[in-house]
């Protein structure tokens, strides 16, 4: 082989290396490489907040999921309140009657032992008596003159109120102290009742 057939053949190939090298529509100059980069960047920022996202619509589904378990039986506990109201109105009823106290007995026994249980799935009873009127827990049925008693404070109780552990599920029937009307007498006042109006 020739000087000259080396020359024209070493010249061929460092001409197929420059092609190998530099493939056609690659990136030469700085404004392809810029919106490469932006291109890049914006992927890179799409896939942060698709992730965020994710990882938000998870703990949203796991508080959903728990609130769903929490509260699950609320229809079940609503439903024995009732039992729990009769039971309390027998031992009202049989309190006084002498004959009646082995019976008394055995239904306290029962409502203790149903309440107990309730207790033990996150019912409790909402303490209403002598305490500020509040009405997310308490719905005021009637208004009662009182002169010993702070004004909109609970004096009476109709029907007790429950929660499940953070939840009210039955608020609190009760009568609500207000100041004694001033053109009433004194024995008017100790007792006197109004029913609260639906205004």
């Amino acid at each position: 082989m020739t000087e000259e057939e080396k020359s024209e053949r070493s010249e061929g190939i460092d001409q197929d290396e420059s092609e190998q090298a530099t493939p056609e529509g690659a990136f030469n100059d700085d404004d392809d490489i810029e919106n490469l980069k932006q291109s890049l960047q914006d992927s890179k920022d799409k896939y942060v907040r698709l992730y965020a996202d994710f990882e938000n619509y998870k703990k949203i589904a796991a508080r959903n999921k728990e609130e769903l378990h929490k509260y699950a039986n609320t229809d079940l506990m609503t439903d024995i309140l009732t039992v729990i109201d009769h039971l309390e109105l027998a031992l009202e009823h049989s309190v006084d009657k002498e004959a009646s106290t082995s019976l008394a007995e055995g239904v306290q026994l029962t409502l203790k032992e149903l309440t107990n249980v309730l207790e033990k799935h996150g019912l409790a009873a909402i303490d209403a008596l002598g305490k500020p009127f509040d009405p997310s827990v308490h719905h005021a049925m009637s208004q009662v003159e009182s002169e010993d008693a702070r004004v909109n404070t609970v004096v009476k109780e109709f029907r007790k109120g429950y929660m499940l552990r953070e939840r009210v599920i039955r608020a609190a029937l009760v009568g609500v102290a207000i100041r004694p009307s001033s053109g009433a007498s004194e024995a008017d006042n100790t007792g006197n009742e109004t029913v609260a109006s639906d205004e």
